[in-house]
């Protein structure tokens, strides 16, 4: 059965490039494009994995995270944040941290990396 990914990212174009490139290589993905959604979503579909952008509509992605990670029934869930700002590089020696961190702009072979990395641990 195929792992399912959750990508929760404003920018549309964005969520789909990525989309495309995680359905051809054989992963089952669902795309939000607000954050409020998010943990509904998580009950309903019980994706293996999270790709957060940093940046979202009324909420910073990285608080977003720490509510997942802090969270005792979703702190298992290994979330990807996806960034162009390079001050986010310390976030993952804090609480509540992403398991790692995508940054924008970034390769097809980039991405599929650190998401079979995540998958696998």
């Amino acid at each position: 059965m195929a792992k399912k990914i959750l990508i929760v990212d404003h920018n549309k174009l964005m969520a789909e490039v990525m989309s495309y490139i995680l359905t051809n290589n054989g992963y089952d993905v669902i795309t939000l494009d607000r954050a409020d959604l998010i943990f509904n979503n998580i009950r309903t579909n019980h994706p293996d994995l999270i790709i957060l952008d940093s940046i979202l509509p009324g909420i910073d992605g990285r608080d977003v995270c720490r509510l997942l990670k802090l969270n005792k029934e979703t702190k298992n869930l290994p979330v990807i944040i996806c960034t162009d700002n390079d001050d986010i590089n310390g976030s993952p020696k804090q609480k509540g941290a992403p398991d790692d961190i995508l940054h924008k702009p970034f390769g097809m072979n980039n991405l599929i990396e650190k998401v079979e990395y995540q998958l696998a641990a």
